[in-house]
């Protein structure tokens, strides 16, 4: 079945749904940052989180940098006397259930989440139930009508076309590069969709594993000058 759609569709459509879901997006990740409790930093998790981060960057890039201050540096980390094992902690991560303080963030990051999700769920199904707003220019099999066309019970209606419901998902979910570009890396709302794909996170490892599995990933590193001839590469690429 094909159709032609009316291109105030468009104006009226279309484009509310994006900016609704946009300008919620925007009043999320603020509302998160009033929410936000000031958490006072830990010197010995700053110290970790820190030299974690050192290593990390040591095995991605070591190439880049001398011999000699690679094996140092790796030395200085996973060597037996390194900060890996000095520094190593055996101590058990928190548990949120028994931390007052964190069960409380938790249930305000679970509100400034699910309360916007609800609203605009409540608005887009009230104003725009029943709209065709798109068509992907590929074929589709017959699976993906349910997923594309919520809203919309047409058996005759190609798999290809995206009801109005469904575009308000595929914004929902696709804005993550969006609010990156206009809010920063770390904004609120690209962080609780990655949530919400992932779904539920898992136990977070001690500390000392974490250091045990760092220090031996540092360990079987290798060290190849990435450098070497660089000279002679150059005069040979703008010849």
């Amino acid at each position: 079945m094909e159709l032609l759609l009316d291109s105030d569709i468009r104006w009226w459509v279309v484009l509310p749904i994006f900016a609704i879901t946009f300008l919620f997006g925007i009043l999320r990740h603020y509302a998160s940052l009033l929410l936000k409790s000031n958490k006072k930093l830990d010197k010995v998790q700053l110290m970790e989180s820190h030299a974690l981060m050192r290593s990390r960057l040591l095995r991605t890039n070591g190439n880049y940098i001398s011999k000699q201050g690679f094996f140092a540096r790796k030395t200085f980390f996973a060597d037996t006397n390194g900060l890996f094992v000095t520094k190593r902690r055996d101590v058990p991560p928190p548990n949120p259930m028994t931390d007052p303080s964190m069960m409380q963030d938790m249930m305000k990051g679970q509100m400034v989440n699910m309360v916007p999700m609800m609203v605009m769920g409540g608005v887009i199904s009230w104003f725009f139930s029943g709209f065709v707003t798109l068509k992907v220019p590929f074929p589709l099999t017959t699976q993906f009508k349910q997923m594309l066309q919520r809203g919309v019970e047409l058996t005759t209606l190609g798999s290809s076309w995206v009801s109005s419901m469904s575009f308000y998902f595929i914004c929902l979910f696709g804005m993550r590069s969006l609010f990156s570009l206009v809010l920063g890396e770390n904004n609120s709302s690209g962080q609780q969709m990655n949530n919400m794909g992932m779904g539920e996170a898992g136990p977070m490892p001690e500390p000392g594993k974490i250091f045990d599995a760092e220090r031996e990933a540092l360990q079987v590193t290798g060290h190849t000058w990435a450098l070497d001839g660089v000279e002679q590469r150059y005069i040979n690429r703008i010849n």
